[in-house]
């Protein structure tokens, strides 16, 4: 409570009760009581009191705007038919991609299209030597960065979401990388979806993407993908 309703409350309950205390004071003290009530009425206090009380009484009164409503979105009937489809299928795997080799060549390609060139990624003998992992690895972002094929969003002769005109990339909302990618480990990556939402002319789904190397139990990486479909 502040010091404003502490005021506010202490001044309500006296009005209520005015003449509680004084019965109980002596004709001095009285005198001197009604005296400091009358000042503390017109103090500054007293006028804030005031202009609080008013205060909050507008907000109480004042009517409330109307909030406008969304237009409710009209689905065609292909993406009405995927809404459905995908809805039947949260939280299940709904598709696993082909294994890919992650090779040194690639890498190294990465590294320079990148400019990272980190000798626990493009240096084998001296990772031999020193790396806890004893060979070179993958960058994260060469694993994230396969995402695409992995999950086959990129072959048009075979489309993840053949009825849908373009697939849009919106975005990551989360990405871990539990373990590296070695040199030369085959990864692959599987599809959950978590949710699909309607939006204008199409729909947007977010997915679950975990890439799993082949022979290990950690993935390599999991990530939460958005994608915007349009019809």
């Amino acid at each position: 409570m502040n010091v404003v309703d502490f005021f506010k409350q202490k001044r309500d309950v006296l009005s209520l009760h005015p003449f509680e205390l004084k019965d109980f004071l002596s004709p001095s003290l009285r005198d001197y009581w009604l005296e400091l009530r009358n000042k503390a009425n017109n103090s500054q206090i007293g006028l804030l009191i005031k202009d609080h009380k008013l205060a909050s009484n507008d907000d109480i009164a004042a009517p409330a705007e109307p909030v406008a409503q969304p237009a409710p979105i009209v689905m065609k009937p292909e993406a009405e038919k995927l809404f459905n489809e995908l809805n039947d299928t949260l939280g299940e795997v709904i598709h696993v991609g082909q294994w890919l080799t992650v090779d040194q060549n690639r890498i190294n390609s990465f590294a320079d299209v990148t400019e990272d060139h980190q000798w626990i990624h493009t240096d084998p003998e001296r990772a031999a030597e020193e790396s806890p992992f004893k060979t070179t690895i993958a960058h994260g972002f060469l694993t994230l960065s396969l995402l695409s094929v992995l999950t086959d969003s990129v072959d048009p002769d075979n489309q993840k979401f053949p009825t849908a005109k373009m697939t849009v990339n919106v975005g990551l909302n989360q990405v871990r990388f539990p373990y590296p990618v070695k040199a030369g480990n085959r990864v692959r990556a599987s599809t959950k979806i978590q949710s699909v939402t309607p939006i204008k002319r199409g729909l947007e789904i977010v997915q679950e993407l975990t890439v799993e190397i082949e022979g290990v139990r950690r993935p390599g990486c999991v990530a939460e993908s958005v994608i915007r479909l349009h019809f």
